[in-house]
């Protein structure tokens, strides 16, 4: 989705649509490209000529280079087509119209800067721009020009219009007319109906000589050019005005790379506290998919607690003691481990999917640790029956024991969970860079919590029930 400053002619944004297109069909891993540029035929979509959307349809990955993946293809194919007075932005297309829908922002990270006066969000917004361009992780950054447009003013000479006989109003209606277009009537074409609007034809309109030149009529029925009555002035102003809550906004629009949203964020509003002051009435809010990831670290913060409260609540009913059901709940950071170690040879970053992946791995590792727990319970019931518990000795024949009675099961738990989930992480297409961050963290956990159950629960156990031996008096 590439942006151009405002004021740009059809003739040139067609240009530029062209050469874009031109350029990315030439790699041999598009299958086809099509751009738009402007706005479609539709109220939905009021999309500026400054704004290009080009859709890449690319082959399947066995015909790609070797070696190619798609964050190499996309770095690229931004090199490909870095022009000056271009920025691009890159995203799936769904998930583009999605973002734009909610939040309005395009790219991963947006800026909203707002206050009452165009002109000071301009400068604000060029100014944030810059600064965020130095921060680590920013592919581009793109303001909002508020004030980039370009108008033609028509200020009407009061007294040389009276000399000819016109009011004002009739200089005003020619503009409207002959220039800006009217509606005269209806006409109806079976059950539709349509109106029929008049104006003078593109060539005595396309340019300001050829405006100066309309011809106005005086009540005596001379015809003098406009030009004799309306000075004629281009001005700046607002292509587009964007509220939010009332107030006037400027976007920045922010790409990134190779970071996590949440760094990226707390780096960008570093810089920018330290670099940028708001005036006062002015406000600045961290848009774009920033915000889908503060909606769902508020709900973790709600879901994660009362995960883990449930866990201990069932763990404690199964148990029926505290002390086993925190040797459970204390495995669960442990099993942790492994995730997080996957995570970082794989280079995830950390997101709502990856968090699911987690609370995954703790209920499945809060499941094993149950099951082998049982195991060393029943061992050690088994021996404290039989008048065998009686010595530290004993204990530990029991803790083996009951580890070795739960070696093949677990391992086949495992095996089987990391078997049905690696297809998974082999695997690509729509959908799968989200399944690959949920399964990772199990897959990797899965393998650390094997080594906690054989190892660190049986440890822990042995080292309770010894205290345990050791506080009772025939010990």
């Amino acid at each position: 989705m590439p942006t151009t400053d405002p004021g740009i002619s059809i003739a040139k944004a067609k240009e530029v649509l062209q050469q874009t297109d031109r350029i990315i069909a030439s790699f041999p891993e598009v299958e086809h490209v099509f751009g738009k540029v402007g706005r479609a035929e539709s109220a939905t979509d009021p999309a500026p000529l400054s704004m290009i959307e080009t859709m890449i349809k690319l082959k399947p990955k066995s015909e790609w280079r070797e070696g190619m993946t798609i964050d190499r293809l996309v770095e690229d194919l931004d090199n490909s087509i870095n022009f000056p007075g271009l920025t691009n932005a890159w995203t799936m297309p769904i998930k583009a119209r999605i973002d734009m829908l909610s939040t309005g922002i395009k790219t991963p990270v947006g800026v909203k800067l707002m206050g009452p006066d165009l002109r000071v969000l301009a400068d604000m917004g060029h100014h944030v721009a810059s600064i965020l361009q130095t921060v680590p992780g920013t592919v581009s950054s793109f303001a909002d020009k508020t004030v980039g447009g370009n108008f033609l003013d028509y200020r009407v000479k009061r007294a040389e219009a009276a000399r000819y006989g016109l009011t004002v109003s009739d200089v005003q209606d020619v503009i409207m007319s002959a220039i800006g277009g009217m509606n005269v009537t209806h006409t109806v074409e079976g059950l539709e109906q349509y109106p029929v609007n008049i104006r003078y034809s593109r060539e005595l309109r396309d340019n300001v000589e050829a405006l100066q030149r309309v011809l106005i009529a005086t009540p005596l029925g001379a015809q003098i050019p406009m030009s004799n009555v309306v000075d004629f002035t281009t001005a700046k102003g607002p292509p587009v005005i964007k509220s939010e809550n009332a107030r006037k906004t400027s976007w920045v629009y922010v790409d990134i790379r190779d970071i996590d949203l949440g760094t990226y964020v707390k780096n960008a509003r570093a810089a920018v506290d330290a670099a940028l002051v708001l005036p006062e009435g002015y406000s600045i809010v961290w848009s774009g998919q920033y915000e889908y990831m503060q909606r769902a670290q508020a709900r973790l913060r709600i879901v994660v607690p009362i995960t883990v409260l449930i866990i201990f609540l069932l763990l404690y009913l199964n148990f029926s003691n505290i002390t086993e059901s925190l040797i459970v709940m204390l495995s669960l950071p442990f099993s942790l481990v492994g995730g997080i170690w996957i995570l970082y040879l794989l280079d995830f970053e950390l997101s709502v999917a990856v968090g699911v992946g987690f609370l995954a791995l703790a209920g499945v590792a809060a499941e094993i640790g149950v099951i082998m727990l049982t195991y060393l319970d029943q061992a050690y019931n088994d021996k404290r029956l039989q008048g065998e518990m009686v010595s530290l000795a004993n204990l530990k024949e029991a803790v083996l024991a009951g580890t070795a009675k739960r070696l093949r099961p677990i391992s086949m738990t495992v095996i089987t969970i990391i078997a049905s989930l690696l297809p998974i992480m082999w695997g690509f297409g729509t959908g799968s860079e989200v399944m690959k961050r949920v399964a990772a963290p199990i897959v990797g956990g899965m393998i650390s919590t094997t080594i906690l159950s054989l190892l660190v629960i049986p440890a822990i156990y042995f080292l309770w029930r010894s205290f345990q031996m050791k506080r009772l008096p025939e010990a």
